[in-house]
């Protein structure tokens, strides 16, 4: 157990990051994710509800479905990233207007604030403290929970299902960080231990750390914030310009516009990329990467996939090196490490489509 973002954290339990890893992949890992923060934006209509998210990230939030949820970024003035976020368009009946949204843990106070602080007359920001929130991730975690919401079979990849478990309320989304198909579950505080424990109880499912969280997303290529996104970076260094759809991207209107639209339309000076280093030897965060003889970028993220068995990587390189194949040198503990840029991620998404 560690200390993180103000809570107690497990980094791993009995079996090691490297067993939770592929016990993941392979069948389903339950993590307890309840630090990260849920709340509501709402009013009394969607169009005035979207809106006034519109004006803080760059996605279309607007013509979201009821039920379906989106991946987007909160932007400083500068474009840059003040965190990473989940919004849900709400399909619950008499609740037309509202959006649900999850923030990260180390950053959800200060993201409150900025909310709050940018909602119009008649758009209000509710937190819910009383709520936990769980992942069973891995090709067998939607069979588990099949057998007790067989609907959950067949809700298609960033939707949700509404479901009613012996009087215990559940939100579960099909989505999560690990690249592998499966769910995250909102549920309320008071009902999630005895929950998890139905949950334990079926075989498929083991306790996955904190540990495996971070190699499964370093494996599926997907940026944690802090790390590989942070205010110094705009979603298009970032690689994340698939999340602006193209009604944001031509009409603007969120903070940082004209810096993306530029970097859109020019190209960004640096991107973050994939790195595959020669060898056993992980490169982590903070490592710089060499080229011509000189510094061209840093690793943002890295350390040893067990999926993959061999050392990845992720971090910023100056666009004109950011071609997948292009050789690289990183100094690790002062010696030089061949490297090649990677396409992500390292390992193929098996998301459910």
């Amino acid at each position: 157990m560690v200390p993180f973002a103000g809570y107690s954290m497990p980094v791993q339990y009995r079996d090691g990051i490297l067993t939770e890893h592929l016990w993941t992949r392979a069948h389903a890992g339950l993590f307890d994710v309840s630090h990260m923060g849920q709340c509501f934006v709402h009013s009394d209509n969607w169009e005035k509800t979207a809106a006034a998210l519109e004006a803080l990230v760059p996605a279309d939030i607007l013509n979201l479905k009821p039920g379906q949820q989106r991946y987007s970024q909160l932007l400083g003035a500068d474009g840059g990233i003040l965190d990473d976020l989940m919004i849900t368009r709400s399909a619950y009946e008499g609740h037309e207007g509202w959006a649900y949204l999850v923030v990260n843990a180390g950053c959800k106070d200060a993201d409150y604030a900025h909310i709050a602080a940018h909602l119009p007359a008649g758009v209000s920001l509710r937190v819910e403290a009383d709520l936990a929130l769980i992942a069973l991730q891995g090709p067998e975690a939607v069979e588990v929970i099949a057998t007790l919401v067989p609907a959950i079979r067949t809700v298609p990849f960033m939707t949700y299902h509404a479901a009613q478990l012996d009087g215990i309320w559940l939100h579960i989304s099909r989505s999560g960080y690990t690249g592998e198909d499966g769910v995250e579950i909102s549920i309320p505080s008071k009902d999630v231990l005895a929950f998890c424990d139905r949950l334990l109880a079926d075989p498929r499912v083991r306790p996955i750390g904190l540990g495996a969280r971070d190699s499964l997303r370093l494996e599926a290529g997907l940026c944690l914030y802090g790390h590989d996104i942070d205010t110094t970076t705009s979603p298009i260094e970032a690689d994340l310009k698939w999340s602006i759809q193209k009604r944001r991207r031509e009409q603007g209107g969120f903070p940082g516009a004209d810096r993306i639209r530029r970097e859109l339309a020019e190209g960004p000076s640096r991107l973050r990329v994939g790195l595959l280093p020669e060898g056993r030897q992980p490169a982590r965060e903070g490592t710089e990467i060499m080229a011509n003889g000189r510094r061209i970028g840093v690793v943002t993220s890295g350390g040893f996939g067990p999926s993959v068995n061999g050392p990845v990587a992720m971090g910023y390189v100056e666009t004109a090196f950011a071609t997948p194949g292009t050789p690289v040198t990183l100094i690790v503990r002062g010696k030089e490490l061949p490297a090649r840029i990677a396409p992500m991620p390292f390992v193929p998404h098996r998301y459910f489509r």
